[in-house]
């Protein structure tokens, strides 16, 4: 695709003799200020002029072709650029005829590899609305990484360890037989949990009992072993439900446990480092040159914590995957936690290249109406339930608006789970998210719901013209109206957006250019007819029907929303 900002870089740079004004350039949010814009107040300094001077002493010197660039303007030291609509509108057909579901993709990855750590549920324990956050955004940009052509790797970084398997272990020895486990698993197990929880403080022998249970299993005894097998591969069948329904997949199921055997490896790089301190009977980094409180390393007992697991982690992927980049999708409440494994890791003998592309992606945690949920209060709302009464209520809607359509069931699952994820990937990850059932299922507005009635729209003149017009049959000059020439504007931004998502590791910037995307072709819609009898008019409005038709259903899929052919 021909890229404007740069051209225009290459003709300022010449003028101005900066090779790097190219990063100067913006793109206005008010669109009479031009497509593009070089506020001028940036080079003040520099050239040792007024804005104003220096936009109007620049603006004598361009030689730009209007063929591409047909109007520049000096208003209040910007220096604004307006591109030739003609341009624009030739360069979109262009790309979106030869990259067809590929249009927006790059090959700025160039084969580097990502390693994407997201979802990361704990195993024998519900698979919650908490979780719904860390699956969704990780999804997304595992999607969005790999359509800029990175190598990624997504990583379910499973809660698989720890003493709380000693209590599974121990009160499934003793009543087992009383809990049908195969059927319902983690309801089961989790009655199992809290049943041996309760003697565990009744009586401190049963705690010592599963405190040799969990012992037992890190030194590899052939029953605990099986059993918490067992545990995991039923929690794993049951979350995949979940991840069948959102669409998201991951390359590696490698959890907590899977380390239980590396973390020697972590402590004795930490002491051959000499910055690891005996505190209290425990090991410990001391970070307080870098205005953080110590990493536990090593408990009293010898046993080790998260952070030992974590750096672990971070010694196997960057071996294994020689990652370019390693991103870690929690909540803000592990902020601290990220903070000090990462600087704790730049100890571990890693090349640089790791260690300083070791990136925490947080977010806001999803709260009831009543406050923060609790498995010990009860007041959790399990992810498959909410996506099942997600595609119910969506049911009820096509019911009473189009109960002759065809495939029902499917289109009630891609507009509730669409509504869903959505909602969630909306707004900016780090905000927390009230959970109310009015707000996420809410069918009108800036929804999913929405975004998916557009593509239907597109999809329903698509199927009544039967084919789109061959690019090189098509008059762009007819498309004179502002209405059509805004779209075509927006459309051609598409890639730029995919790219900022990745670079900021946001994924709502995709979500909200789609809305823009949606409200500009329905102006579109209201405003030209476009199924008429004059053919080049025709074609050209087919054309751009086409390409939003595109736009909103390959950013939808990086989103990790299906869209429904019909409504």
């Amino acid at each position: 695709m021909v890229d404007f900002k740069n051209i225009i870089a290459q003709e300022l740079a010449k003028v101005t003799n900066i090779d790097t004004i190219e990063q100067y350039i913006e793109v206005p949010s008010n669109k009479e200020m031009g497509d593009y814009s070089l506020p001028c107040f940036k080079l003040a300094k520099e050239l040792k002029k007024a804005p104003q001077i220096i936009a109007n002493e620049i603006k004598e010197k361009l030689k730009l072709n209007e063929d591409i660039v047909e109007k520049v303007q000096v208003v209040n030291g910007y220096l604004n650029f307006f591109i030739n609509p003609k341009a624009i509108i030739n360069t979109v057909f262009e790309e979106v005829d030869a990259k067809k579901e590929q249009f927006g993709s790059s090959t700025i990855g160039n084969s580097k590899n990502i390693v994407i750590d997201y979802s990361s549920p704990n195993i024998a324990k519900p698979f919650h609305i908490g979780h719904l956050r860390s699956t969704v955004i990780g999804g997304a940009l595992y999607k969005i990484y790999k359509f800029l052509g990175y190598k990624v790797t997504g990583i379910n970084h499973l809660g698989d360890y720890g003493t709380q398997f000693g209590k599974l272990i121990e009160g499934y020895k003793r009543w087992g037989n009383e809990y049908n486990i195969e059927e319902n698993p983690i309801d089961e197990l989790t009655k199992i949990y809290v049943r041996i929880n309760n003697l565990c403080k009744e009586d401190e022998s049963v705690l010592e009992e599963c405190r040799n249970n969990f012992k037992k299993l890190e030194e590899g005894d052939k029953y605990c072993t099986e059993l918490w097998q067992k545990f995991r591969n039923l929690s794993l069948k049951e979350f995949q439900k979940v991840y069948d329904l959102l669409d998201v997949h991951f390359d590696s199921l490698n959890g907590e446990a899977f380390y239980s055997d590396k973390m020697g490896e972590v402590v004795n790089l930490l002491e051959k480092s000499g910055k690891l301190l005996e505190s209290e009977g425990a090991k410990v980094i001391n970070l307080e040159e870098k205005q953080m409180p110590p990493c536990l390393i090593e408990k009293t007992n010898g046993s080790t914590t998260y952070a030992t697991r974590d750096l672990a982690a971070i010694l196997y992927r960057a071996r294994t995957y020689d990652f370019d980049k390693a991103i870690y999708v929690t909540s803000y409440e592990q902020i601290l936690h990220f903070k000090q494994v990462f600087e704790v890791a730049k100890l571990l003998g890693l090349d640089e290249k790791y260690t300083d592309n070791l990136i925490h992606v947080p977010f806001g945690m999803v709260m009831l109406k009543t406050g923060k949920m609790s498995t010990r209060e009860g007041n959790i709302i399990k992810l498959e339930e909410l996506l099942n009464e997600a595609i119910s209520r969506a049911s009820t809607i096509i019911e009473e608006k189009n109960p002759d359509l065809e495939n029902k069931e499917e289109v009630a699952k891609r507009v509730g789970i669409g509504a869903v994820i959505f909602n969630d990937l909306y707004n900016s990850r780090i905000k927390d998210e009230i959970f109310d059932w009015d707000t996420m299922l809410n069918f009108n507005g800036e929804t999913g719901p929405y975004l998916q009635y557009m593509y239907v729209r597109t999809n329903s003149i698509l199927e009544k013209v039967g084919k789109v017009e061959d690019i090189s049959n098509i008059d762009i000059s007819v498309l004179e109206d502002e209405a059509s020439i805004n779209l075509i504007k927006e459309i051609y931004f598409f890639g730029d957006i995919i790219k900022q998502a990745a670079m900021k590791d946001e994924p709502y910037i995709i979500s909200r250019y789609l809305i823009n995307i949606a409200k500009l072709f329905s102006t579109f819609y209201n405003e030209n007819k476009i199924i008429i009898e004059d053919e080049k008019i025709k074609n050209a409005r087919v054309y751009v029907t086409y390409c939003t038709n595109l736009v909103l259903k390959i950013g939808a899929k990086l989103l990790g929303i299906k869209m429904p052919e019909k409504m």
